[in-house]
């Protein structure tokens, strides 16, 4: 019997181009920073219970810093993501050597916790 592989064709995508939308709820703490609820994933099969149980033993909410609190907030699926990193360049001039790569580990966590969604790629 012959074993069939589906091999997918990689696809390129420029990430600056990109426009990442929120999944998830929100709201500013007291300090005018952004509290992320996580929500609880589905359980659909053994890795929705793994996920499922990780979810219990993890903490529920995210605070983000005053960086990461700027860049959620414009995080609105009309904003490229060129230009946040350039507003945030504008905003935080003292860091702007990491904030390049700082955007993108931040927007690849938040993708991978299924916090936010590029509808042009996913």
């Amino acid at each position: 019997m012959a074993r069939r592989l589906s091999l997918r064709a990689e696809r390129v995508v420029d990430l600056l181009e990109l426009e990442p939308v929120r999944r998830v709820p929100w709201r500013e703490g007291e300090n005018g920073r952004v509290i992320i609820d996580r929500p609880r994933p589905a359980i659909r099969s053994l890795g929705g219970l793994l996920a499922n149980a990780n979810w219990l033993v993890t903490p529920r909410r995210i605070h983000l810093d005053e960086v990461g609190s700027f860049a959620w907030r414009r995080l609105d699926g009309a904003t490229k993501v060129r230009a946040l990193a350039g507003a945030m360049r504008e905003s935080f001039p003292e860091s702007c050597e990491e904030l390049e790569e700082r955007l993108g580990q931040y927007l690849r966590a938040m993708r991978r916790l299924h916090l936010i969604a590029f509808p042009e790629w996913d």
